[in-house]
C-alpha cells in the first residue's frame, strides 16, 4: 500500500488498495477534509528497474495524481454497501459449508446400513436431514452406528448453517431496502443479485461519472473492435464479473416470465441479431434502470457525514 499527500489550496491524497488495505487510511483522510483519490500500482517496468520502497510508491502514486492520470473516486465503505459486503461475505461461506455438508451426508448415507438407508429412501432434503437429525446414537461402537452418528452431526451442521443463511438473507434484504427503497420490487431482482449491483455501484454511486461508466462497470457496454476497414464492437470481457453475473440472471428471469422482454427478444431476433446478442442488449438497458434507482435512491437519502 503507497499513499502521497499533496499541501496547498486543496488537500488532496493518493492512496492504493482503498478496498482492502486503505481502506482505514481513506476513511481517516476523509475525516480530516481531504479528497482522496484512488491509485493503481504503479508500472511494474518501473519497479523492476528501481526496485520496490515505501518511497518510491508514495513518489509514483503522488506523480499520478499530480499528473492527473488518476482520477477515480474511492469507494466509501461507510454505509449500507460495507454491511451488504459483510452480510454476502458470510452467506457466501455458509451456502459453501452447507453444500460440502449435504455432499458428505449423501455420501455416507449410500454406504451406511442398508436398513438404515431404506429408511431414509424417499425423502425430500428437508425432510431427510430432519429424519437425520433427530438419530439416537449414545455411543457408536460399530461402522453401522458410526455412520447414524455421523449423519446426525451433519443433519444438525446443515439445519444451523440453513438458519444462518435465513437470517443473513433477512439482513441483506434489510440493508437494501434501507439504502435503495424499491430496488426488490424490481421484476426478476432478489436480494442476492441486488446485492452484487450494490457492491459494484457502492455506497457513492456518484463516483461514477453516468450510467454509461456504471455498464462499463458491469461489462455491458460494447467495445469498440475497428480494425482497418472493419468496423465492428466486441464483447466486454473486462468490469465487475458478479454484477454482469447478477444482471444476467435478472435478465433470465425476466426472459422466462415477462411478456415484454420476450417480446423485445423476439423482435430484435426478427431484425437479424442472434439470441446472446438479444439478451445483451437486455442487459445493457437493466444497467440503465438499475443505476436510476441508485442515483434517485442517493439524491433522496441524507448526505454520509465523512463524504468530502
Amino acid at each position: 500500500m503507497a499513499w502521497a499527500r499533496e499541501f496547498g489550496p486543496v488537500h488532496r491524497a493518493g492512496v492504493e488498495c482503498t478496498g482492502s488495505y486503505g481502506a482505514a487510511l481513506t476513511r481517516y483522510l476523509r475525516s480530516e477534509s481531504v479528497r482522496v483519490i484512488e491509485v493503481n500500482r504503479g508500472d511494474r517496468s518501473d519497479r523492476r528497474r528501481r526496485g520496490k520502497t515505501d518511497t518510491f510508491d508514495a513518489e509514483t502514486a503522488a506523480r499520478e495524481v499530480l499528473s492527473g492520470r488518476a482520477t477515480a473516486v474511492p469507494k466509501s465503505g461507510d454505509g449500507h454497501v460495507e454491511m451488504l459486503r459483510m452480510f454476502k461475505q458470510a452467506k457466501g461461506s455458509a451456502i459453501k459449508s452447507r453444500s460440502q455438508a449435504i455432499n458428505q451426508l449423501k455420501a455416507i448415507l449410500v454406504r451406511a446400513d442398508p436398513a438404515l438407508r431404506e429408511a431414509m429412501t424417499g425423502l425430500s432434503n428437508p425432510a431427510l436431514f430432519r429424519r437425520c437429525a433427530d438419530l439416537e446414537i449414545a455411543n457408536p461402537s460399530d461402522p453401522a452406528t458410526a455412520a447414524a452418528f455421523t449423519l446426525r452431526l451433519l443433519a444438525r451442521r446443515i439445519i444451523e448453517l440453513t438458519m444462518e443463511i435465513d437470517e443473513l438473507t433477512g439482513q441483506i434484504t434489510a440493508a437494501i431496502d434501507a439504502h435503495v427503497p424499491g430496488l426488490l420490487t424490481r421484476y426478476g431482482v432478489g436480494p442476492d443479485t441486488a446485492a452484487a449491483l450494490l457492491l459494484a455501484a457502492d455506497d457513492n454511486p456518484e463516483r461514477l461519472a453516468s450510467e454509461a461508466s456504471f455498464a462499463a462497470l458491469c461489462s455491458v457496454n460494447p467495445v469498440e473492435a475497428a480494425s482497418g476497414k472493419t468496423h465492428r464492437r466486441r464483447l466486454n470481457r473486462g468490469g465487475d464479473r458478479q454484477a454482469n453475473s447478477a444482471l444476467y440472471m435478472i435478465t433470465i428471469a425476466r426472459l422466462r416470465w415477462d411478456k415484454r422482454t420476450q417480446d423485445s427478444v423476439q423482435r430484435r431476433v426478427a431484425e437479424g441479431k442472434t439470441r446472446r446478442e438479444a439478451i445483451r442488449c437486455l442487459k445493457r438497458y437493466l444497467a440503465r434502470e438499475i443505476y436510476r434507482d441508485f442515483t434517485t435512491a442517493r439524491r433522496a437519502s441524507p448526505p454520509a457525514s465523512s463524504a468530502v
